[in-house]
């Protein structure tokens, strides 16, 4: 018998348990409802026009080829500068840092050059969804372990610690990459200081790299201070840090960011960059190198979000959300458990789905960054928002 030419050969899924993701599914939702969307994690107002003059500039002045594989090197020699300033540690630029398409690229590539089939990742849930599967795809095997939640006599969750008993005893010889998310999405909480020396003495005797996921480094509020893995020594020596521009200067579709790692770390990142992006858009890299150069567009930020978050947490005291902390990120987690509506007795998923359709406002369900939901009775908002979007969306959340 013939066979149909038109029959597409089935094969093996690389990626057999991951389906659309939470955030493009609520956005679609969002979309359909024409809610407002306080779900997916990016601006809804326009960028400095000064950052887009800058790359209209780059590309009338004819950068439009190729550039660098690593990078154009005005771009690369500003993220070094930046970094030590901000943290005091020097990184060649030549050698220690890599322009990526985005940080979740950064992410994936840091994992591919270092993670091999057996080496076990350790990841702290919540946890952004990317690393699992970035990990399934280097054949590592994923041990994740969950923050601790401080619960009040009622069992609603408080705020969240990192699990040290826990970290400390899934670390063993054949641990080959620690990854930490600081300021973290989705609670918003922040190491310390005393937080990276803990690390760096649980993995000092240790073969153990680190990923330190710091891509929303700008955005700490109430005179809280971003540590990031650059500002220890001995943690820089054996980690790979990951920075977004897109976050940063509220160009999120523009998928820029930048991975800088000692230079034995950056050569085997180089190697695997090459061939999955080979480079990244060249206008955009010289319109960043220049607006770089300022530091106010990033040390501004901490004013400019917090005065965002001050507008939304006043608004939602007037609702029967239950606030959890709130020191960084752009991210409101609230405990929706207490409102007198028969829905606060819906799972997460299903209350973040009634309230985009019913209510108008999306939002995202925490026990949406565990592989194996764990359901706390805690969604996310974003408030990188307009104020006007934000109060449009308090009108609606208010009247729960």
């Amino acid at each position: 018998m013939d066979q149909n030419p038109l029959l597409t050969p089935a094969f093996p899924s690389r990626l057999p348990e991951v389906g659309t993701t939470v955030f493009t599914v609520m956005s679609a939702l969002a979309a359909k409802h024409q809610a407002i969307n306080l779900g997916q994690g990016f601006p809804d107002f326009p960028c400095d026009r000064e950052l887009i003059d800058d790359v209209n500039g780059a590309m009338l002045a004819d950068h439009n080829q190729y550039p660098p594989m690593a990078g154009v090197t005005e771009l690369r020699h500003g993220v070094a500068q930046k970094i030590a300033a901000l943290y005091g540690h020097d990184y060649d630029p030549e050698t220690e840092i890599t322009i990526t398409a985005g940080g979740t690229q950064g992410i994936m590539t840091a994992i591919l050059s270092c993670v091999g089939p057996g080496d076990e990742v350790v990841i702290i849930e919540p946890a952004y969804d990317s690393y699992r599967p970035s990990i399934n795809l280097a054949g590592g095997k994923t041990i994740a372990i969950s923050l601790l939640a401080n619960r009040n006599d009622r069992g609603q969750v408080l705020s969240y610690d990192i699990p040290w008993d826990a970290l400390e005893n899934a670390i063993n010889p054949k641990t080959r990459l620690i990854l930490i998310n600081t300021p973290h999405n989705p609670t918003g909480m922040v190491w310390q200081a005393s937080d990276l020396e803990r690390l760096a003495l649980l993995i000092k005797n240790t073969k153990a790299l680190v990923l330190s996921d710091e891509v929303y480094e700008h955005m700490v509020y109430d005179k809280h201070t971003h540590h990031s893995i650059a500002s220890h020594p001995a943690l820089a020596a054996r980690s790979f840090l990951i920075s977004s521009f897109g976050k940063t200067y509220h160009v999120t579709g523009w998928k820029v960011g930048y991975v800088a790692a000692p230079m034995a770390m950056m050569k085997e990142f180089r190697k695997v960059h090459q061939f999955n992006v080979f480079t990244v858009n060249t206008p955009m890299q010289y319109g960043l190198a220049k607006y770089l150069q300022n530091a106010d567009h990033y040390l501004s930020l901490p004013s400019f979000y917090q005065s965002k978050r001050d507008y939304f947490q006043s608004g939602l005291q007037a609702t029967g959300f239950k606030l959890l902390p709130a020191p960084a990120t752009y991210f409101q987690c609230v405990n929706y458990t207490d409102l007198n509506i028969p829905q606060s007795k819906l799972c997460e998923a299903e209350f973040c789905t009634w309230l985009t359709s019913e209510i108008g406002v999306a939002a995202i369900p925490v026990s949406a960054f565990y592989a194996s939901p764990i359901e706390s009775g805690v969604i996310r908002f974003c408030f990188a928002k307009k104020e006007q979007t934000l109060s449009d969306a308090l009108v609606r959340l208010q009247s729960l």
